[in-house]
């Protein structure tokens, strides 16, 4: 099963902003646990990139992502184009 999904990180928004970029991350995963009815989450490097580009307290407002699902209930996320 694959499906793309766009995240939105304004939760991540709302903590302090020494943690904003871990939080975002956290975000992400229970956004996908929530969606793709999985417990394993995997993000490949490129979503934890994007949200550490500016760095931990500038977070983008939201980011695209592929979940894609396996036959064992893994889901690997990466971001889309």
């Amino acid at each position: 099963m694959e499906r793309t999904y766009t995240i939105p990180l304004r939760d991540a928004k709302n903590v302090q902003r020494t943690i904003r970029a871990a939080k975002a991350i956290r975000v992400v995963q229970e956004f996908l646990q929530k969606h793709m009815k999985s417990e394993e989450i995997k993000l490949d490097a490129s979503v934890n990139e994007k949200i550490w580009e500016r760095g931990i307290q500038k977070i983008p407002s939201k980011i695209k992502v592929k979940a894609v699902k396996d036959d064992d209930g893994v889901v690997e996320a990466t971001l889309a184009e």
